[in-house]
């Protein structure tokens, strides 16, 4: 198989980002920092036929875009998003399964020496199985530890990395000899482009309850601020209705105005034992259940009185 010059190279790779960014309407920006061939390669296959995956470099992929801007303007809001070591993954498919479907895809790895923590590291209490002649290396940590049974036993839980921490020789020699891989490693989405929009990948995880209650909320503060400066909206109008008929039910209720809506309140209020007439209606259903009681002594103390005072055998 010949091989193409590089300027051969070049033109084929341009083509194909424009015929990709022409075919697919959304696309994933991610960086792929300490990503191997291998995973790249299990990637692209867990990829096969939802989207395609193109990395290269960052200026060539700049030309690219920019000689593809007559024909669709919008592609330069990816400018300002491809610095570092990024790809583009392209599809057609929902991005919300294609997000899950590329971060499922890690691999561990173990620490190395001069690498930034991307999580909480943590030593378990553990017996590590190593000789007594360690213990010095575990104190100089001051990590806890004890001898059983001729090998070094961590007594407690150690944290030893957090996000962001450097990763010195000393931690990197003392997870590799416990074998433990803190890391995992994958692409990572830093910018999601669909249909001319670019936005975070945060934004997918918003779903269709967030957006009511935020949009409720919103209402729920339009109507406070048209209530308190009096300026009538679609949803203050109907609390300004309502407002108003207590009000007119107040003023209806200190003087002789009459209106149909306040007879019942005037009602009520010359004659306030008409509150508690659902009480005595209460109490009315309750009484014979209370006269049942006493109903049956009386019938036992006739009952008595029949045997005028004598027993049977008298």
């Amino acid at each position: 198989m010949v091989k193409e010059d590089k300027t051969t190279w070049k033109s084929n790779y341009f083509i194909k980002l424009v015929n990709l960014m022409t075919e697919f309407p959304k696309c994933f920006i991610v960086q792929a920092d300490n990503v191997g061939s291998k995973q790249m390669q299990q990637i692209r296959i867990a990829l096969r036929g939802k989207g395609e995956l193109l990395m290269g470099k960052n200026t060539m992929m700049r030309k690219a875009i920019r000689g593809h801007l007559e024909s669709n303007p919008m592609l330069e809001k990816l400018l300002p998003h491809i610095k570092g070591n990024i790809g583009f993954v392209f599809t057609k498919d929902d991005l919300i399964d294609i997000r899950d479907l590329i971060l499922a895809n890690k691999v561990a790895a173990p620490a190395k020496a001069g690498a930034l923590s991307t999580n909480v590291v943590v030593v378990p209490a553990i017996n590590t199985g190593l000789g007594p002649e360690k213990t010095s290396f575990f104190q100089a940590l001051a990590i806890p530890t004890k001898i059983s049974k001729g090998t070094i036993e961590i007594l407690n839980d150690v944290k030893l990395l957090s996000p962001g921490d450097k990763v010195g020789a000393s931690e990197a020699t003392l997870l590799n000899m416990l074998n433990i891989s803190p890391f995992t490693y994958g692409l990572k989405i830093e910018q999601v482009y669909e249909s001319g929009t670019v936005f975070a990948p945060s934004v997918l995880d918003i779903t269709d309850e967030d957006l009511r209650s935020k949009f409720m909320a919103c209402v729920t503060n339009c109507t406070a601020v048209s209530l308190a400066i009096g300026y009538p909206t679609i949803a203050s109008a109907p609390h300004m209705v309502v407002n108003a008929f207590k009000n007119l039910l107040a003023v209806a209720a200190e003087t002789e105005i009459e209106f149909k809506e306040a007879e019942t309140v005037k009602e009520y209020l010359k004659d306030p034992s008409k509150f508690a007439a659902a009480a005595v209606v209460v109490q009315e259903v309750a009484a014979p259940v209370e006269e049942a009681k006493p109903a049956a002594k009386e019938e036992s103390e006739e009952e008595s009185d029949d045997d005028m005072g004598f027993g049977l055998f008298d």
